[in-house]
């Protein structure tokens, strides 16, 4: 596998890659390879994830399509990919369940189109309000929930979709909340289809298998697991007639296979455009569904942007060019390409994490290398759908699995309490109160007992949600910055707005003194971090002081830290 600090074309420091004309004639060999790689992986997983948010398998392969190529020319984000995504599967199929569907269980029926074609109208508004969002040059509103809540809420996502995926992994139809589904686990084993549990457990086993096996040769690390998972699993749905609908008997017991077991794509090459698909808008238009629509237009809205814009800054990090993404230009990008996709029946969009890291590893260049995996995939559908048909749906459910545990593995909660007990405590409980009720209640739960943490450690009401900052010029042209009272996620936007105006847009070096905060909790110090990148990038200098004194909740670096309890005075 190709990687841009190992290959030997790397580009110099002076010769940083640039989406531009020039650089989609130079680098054109780079990206191309990599957005086909990308598109090994990105072609099972749209579909897998279409179908676990309650769309058509053929939606996450136009959301692809489409965010490849308009989102592209947008945004100037160079190397994430934009894409349905395993986060909002969560809120999809809220959505569609919330107005009388259920997706691909037991059939897309009349309700289910129905269903699906509301929460489209409702994808049209939440791109709206991001389009909006990226006007107003708010994408740093993503800065302000506390990390441990966010962290919280996705392995809570992660946990849902296990839940949700495993029955279709064994060949079950089951509907409920993912705490009822949990329960229900050593039912569905005892009432498993035997075949298709076979295919979808070994197709875990690869998914789980196949990063240790590709590291025993070198010709192996370039192909993705999804791709092995559908090179097994085909065939072998292939060997199990699951295109013919027939009964077979095990151990006294008759089981059924037939088409249902498989992707439900187009039966003909350029059928794609049947599947084309309009949202209805009476979704807003009816006061019985306008609560609803409003609702769940909120939801795409909020966790999406704040995903996509997490997304985007992760991969900025990873960039061996350090090239920085403008956070309001993306997701206008984002917002757009959400629109359009909408429009003709696709899922939400972010800047997706797992494929955009892959995109890196594969050695892309620019943002032209999301542009050619977008034309693969439009190649591949429109060409050769008659054969995607022949994918399992346990296969595709194994995948999902897959990246839901790797979304709550158990490394996340000791990663989480290294940090410290509280980011741990804050963690755990965002993570039950998604579960027990929903997506924005359980986040809404988490920042609340982060707040609440906070003013037990002594933070003033005066200093939560307003930074009390004394700027002062220095005698070599620096600049001096006192913080009082407390450094924490609620006042952080304004927090850190004073330190990029009189530092990065003055183009003066900055000192920062914490001296004087009661307190700095982990999101505040974790930015910072980033913050002290985002001067050196720009050759300056953000200096960090006055923590010495301060107690460290952890032995981790950016552990929240607190000012020492002052003596008690005595009166004699």
């Amino acid at each position: 596998m190709s990687h841009p600090s190992k290959a030997t074309s790397t580009p110099t420091p002076h010769e940083i890659p640039r989406g531009d004309a020039a650089g989609f004639a130079k680098y054109f060999s780079h990206d191309i390879v990599a957005g086909f790689l990308v598109f090994l992986i990105a072609l099972p997983l749209c579909l897998g994830i279409a179908l676990a948010s309650g769309y058509p398998a053929i939606a996450g392969i136009f959301t692809a399509i489409v965010g490849a190529i308009v989102t592209t020319f947008i945004s100037n984000s160079e190397l994430t990919i934009k894409g349905p995504a395993a986060g909002l599967i969560v809120i999809a199929i809220g959505a569609i369940e919330s107005f009388g569907g259920d997706g691909a269980v037991g059939g897309f029926s009349q309700n289910d189109m129905h269903a699906y074609r509301l929460v489209l109208a409702v994808g049209v508004a939440a791109a709206v309000a991001q389009i909006v969002l990226g006007l107003l040059r708010a994408g740093v509103l993503g800065e302000f929930f506390p990390l441990s809540a966010v962290h919280g809420m996705l392995a809570a996502i992660g946990v849902i979709i296990i839940a949700k995926q495993f029955p279709i992994m064994l060949g079950v139809e089951a509907k409920g909340e993912p705490l009822e589904l949990l329960r229900e686990i050593p039912h569905f084993l005892m009432v498993m289809n035997p075949a298709i549990a076979l295919l979808g457990g070994l197709s875990v086993v690869i998914m789980f298998l196949w990063p240790r096996i590709k590291k025993m040769h070198r010709v192996l690390d370039a192909a993705p697991a999804p791709m092995i998972v559908l090179l097994f699993a085909v065939p072998m749905g292939m060997y199990l007639h699951l295109t013919e609908n027939h009964n077979y008997t095990l151990g006294g017991h008759q089981f059924y296979l037939g088409e249902k077991y498989l992707v439900n794509m187009p039966d003909r090459v350029l059928g794609m455009f049947d599947y084309v698909t309009y949202p209805d808008f009476t979704a807003f238009t009816n006061p019985a569904t306008l609560p609803t629509a409003c609702k769940w237009a909120f939801m795409f809205f909020a966790i999406g942007s704040l995903e996509s814009v997490l997304s985007a800054k992760a991969i900025d990090l990873i960039d061996p060019w350090k090239r920085k993404t403008n956070l309001d230009r993306d997701l206008i990008a984002v917002g757009v390409g959400n629109l359009c996709s909408a429009m003709v029946g696709g899922l939400p969009m972010i800047s997706e994490i797992v494929r955009s890291k892959a995109n890196l590893d594969n050695g892309a260049r620019t943002r032209f290398a999301d542009l050619w995996h977008g034309v693969f995939l439009l190649a591949c559908v429109a060409l050769i759908p008659m054969y995607l048909h022949l994918i399992p749906l346990a296969a595709l459910a194994a995948m999902l699995v897959f990246v839901g545990f790797r979304l709550a593995h158990p490394s996340e909660f000791y990663h989480v309490y290294k940090i410290g007990k509280e980011q741990l405590a804050v963690f755990v409980i965002t993570l039950i109160g998604v579960l027990a009720t929903d997506l924005l209640v359980g986040v809404a739960i988490g920042v609340g007992v982060e707040l609440m943490l906070h003013l037990m450690h002594g933070v003033p009401m005066r200093s939560v949600f307003k930074p009390h900052l004394d700027v002062e010029e220095q005698a070599d042209g620096s600049i001096f910055v006192a913080a009082r009272y407390s450094a924490v996620f609620t006042n952080w936007i304004l927090f850190r707005r004073q330190l990029v105006r009189v530092g990065l847009e003055d183009r003066k070096n900055v000192v920062l003194d914490l001296s004087q905060t009661r307190l700095v909790d982990h999101s505040v110090m974790e930015k910072l971090h980033e913050l002290e990148r985002d001067f050196q990038l720009q050759g300056l200098r953000l200096e960090v002081v006055g923590l010495d004194q301060h107690l460290a909740f952890s032995d981790h670096p950016l552990s929240a830290r607190k000012a020492p309890a002052q003596p008690t005075a005595v009166i004699s």
